[in-house]
């Protein structure tokens, strides 16, 4: 009896030993999902992705109706987003923020729909590149959308917000500490107004943080003082010691909604994250740097010293590389994704944040272009045209892995061509015609990667992807069934 109570004893051990080492992310935990690619992944793929990796959270920039689809009956919490370009229109007229409310919210909002948290109101609207475009549209937008949702009943369970710019707030130049954070002078009175909206519907105040950022705009700023593993300097303020610029940044704001007297207001961090290429601080070794230090402060609930020991929801920028984002702010802007544009991932990443050498679980069902790339002629003759046609090719594809600092820096002629030119053949999904430039490049069946540069090919879209996107989520089903859902999906390209 006694050695049967042991087994089962030890039995029972392992099994809550099993349970312990089997935890999920952080539960404040949430991902960015932008769809600014020449090649986006199909919307079921990624929420697969979101799910595979136990993400319970997601930030759109838009209402699609595919990845609304896609999320449909998943339990994901999503906050969905008003676009800039439409904010003017909601601010102007009261009943078109309703017919939003009803066409983009309440559409999705039933037993097995999408679970929305929050609506975005714009992004980033106050920036200072915007030259005030968007100053006296945003309160009123914001206001018109929380109105039409406490109108529909649904307000109490979902909120607007505005995810703005830590460009928002600031420290004066002659007491440069967190405990000093006001809101940005010229927009004080409009961020206060901003705070008490919110305060009086429960809505948090969301900000976008990103230390990279402080690194990116000032050559002086100290690197290990934009990640979380005690390698810098502090910053004394009035004895709180502040070993990282988030934690400062983030206070900074706190801060602030104290001055207009809501010290409390929760906040939801909308975008943090660090960008794989790019630039010279931009690569994978300091994301998986970065991220291990945020991912361990979540998971344990740290918090900042103006907010110590709290729960902070918090939004990773974000999921996939975006090869047709601007650039207007860096080159970095299109490798912001923890996973690459084809949905593998880029370095070891433990969402739990236990520090554990684990990678996250890749897209599924993901089928390539033929493995052809585009490369210089070696026999071409005339290279009188090759600036150009390197221009031109650049032009409409992301070349940014050949800037200074960035992956792809420092190849010779012939590399720097053959890059730029497969870059653009595979936008064109490899068409012959894309692979000519006047007589200077041929297709290839060899692969021109070097160690540090790698030579794309790309995903398939469109009714091709749907297609082997079907045959995955199959699986061990018949092969009946498979060529029930081919035929059908052929119909549907016919149609």
């Amino acid at each position: 009896m006694m050695a049967a109570r042991l087994i089962a004893a030890a039995a029972a051990l392992a099994v809550l030993a099993v349970l312990c080492c089997a935890a999920g992310p952080a539960a404040a935990l949430g991902m960015n999902w932008g769809t600014q690619a020449t090649h986006p992944l199909p919307p079921k793929a990624v929420v697969q992705v979101l799910q595979d990796n136990g993400i319970k959270k997601v930030k759109l920039f838009d209402t699609d109706p595919a990845a609304m689809s896609a999320l449909a009956g998943t339990g994901i919490e999503v906050m969905v987003a008003i676009p800039n370009n439409m904010l003017a229109d909601l601010a102007d007229d009261a009943g078109k923020a309703k017919d939003w409310v009803k066409r983009n919210v309440r559409r999705y909002d039933f037993d097995g729909g999408v679970t929305i948290k929050y609506v975005a109101v714009g992004n980033e609207p106050f920036l200072e590149s915007y030259n005030g475009s968007f100053i006296n549209v945003t309160f009123p937008a914001l206001e018109n959308i929380q109105n039409a949702l406490n109108d529909a009943g649904i307000g109490d369970r979902i909120k607007a917000t505005v995810p703005l710019n830590a460009d928002v707030y600031n420290s004066p130049k002659n007491n440069q500490v967190p405990s000093a954070g006001r809101f940005r002078t010229d927009i004080a009175g409009l961020m206060t107004d901003i705070v008490k909206f919110l305060a009086k519907n429960g809505a948090p105040f969301t900000v976008n943080i990103y230390p990279f950022l402080s690194l990116y705009l000032n050559d002086n700023f100290p690197l290990d003082y934009a990640f979380f593993d005690g390698g810098a300097t502090p910053v004394n303020d009035n004895g709180v010691l502040y070993t990282n610029v988030f934690d400062a940044n983030f206070d900074t704001l706190v801060a602030a909604l104290a001055a207009v007297g809501h010290g409390d207001l929760p906040v939801v961090v909308g975008e943090v994250g660090w960008p794989t290429d790019g630039d010279k601080h931009a690569k994978a070794s300091y994301a998986q740097r970065f991220y291990a230090g945020l991912l361990k402060r979540l998971a344990a609930n740290t918090g900042t010293p103006a907010r110590p020991n709290q729960y902070t929801e918090v939004y990773l920028f974000g999921l996939v590389d975006e090869d047709a984002k601007s650039v207007a702010p860096g080159s970095f802007e299109r490798h912001w994704g923890v996973l690459r544009y084809d949905g593998q991932p880029k370095f070891a990443m433990d969402l739990t944040g236990q520090g554990r050498n684990t990678m996250l679980v890749p897209a599924k069902g993901v089928k390539y272009l033929p493995r052809t790339w585009c490369a210089l002629n070696p026999n071409a003759k005339d290279l009188g045209k090759l600036g150009a046609n390197i221009d031109y090719a650049c032009t409409f594809a992301d070349c940014t892995p050949l800037g200074f600092g960035s992956t792809c820096n420092g190849m010779d002629v012939a590399g720097n061509a053959s890059y730029a030119f497969n870059a653009y053949y595979q936008v064109q999904n490899q068409k012959d015609e894309a692979c000519d430039f006047q007589g200077l490049a041929l297709p290839t069946e060899t692969d021109p990667s070097t160690a540090t540069c790698n030579f794309t090919i790309q995903i398939q879209t469109g009714a091709a992807a749907a297609m082997a996107m079907a045959m995955a989520s199959l699986g061990g089903r018949s092969a009946g069934a498979a060529a029930l859902v081919l035929a059908l999906l052929q119909l549907l390209v016919l149609w």
